[in-house]
């Protein structure tokens, strides 16, 4: 299994809608937070299972929450771009690929 590093600003994506959820009921804080480690757990096992939608980047959607991570992967690690929410701002992560 891979390593897995975040972008910055996909680090703050994660940290803000962990703590969106939180805020609603803090076991649903833990839940999406538990959802999205089991998301990154099973792109790093088996990145190229899943589908290259903007190549290089694949993407891991969530059956529980309306987010997907957005990884590329490199030689050493998975580089994770982006904690996007599905409905809003489509693409809005390509910048970080450069």
């Amino acid at each position: 299994m891979k390593p897995y590093l975040f972008h910055p600003e996909a680090d703050e994506e994660y940290v803000q809608a962990v703590q969106y959820y939180a805020d609603i009921a803090l076991e649903l804080g833990w839940r999406f937070h538990d959802e999205m480690d089991r998301l990154i757990q099973e792109a790093c096992a088996d990145p190229k299972r899943f589908w290259k939608f903007s190549p290089p980047a694949r993407r891991r959607l969530s059956g529980d929450f309306p987010y997907a991570i957005v990884f590329v992967e490199k030689p050493e690690h998975l580089w994770i771009v982006a904690v996007m929410h599905v409905k809003r701002r489509p693409g809005y992560w390509r910048g970080r690929l450069a």
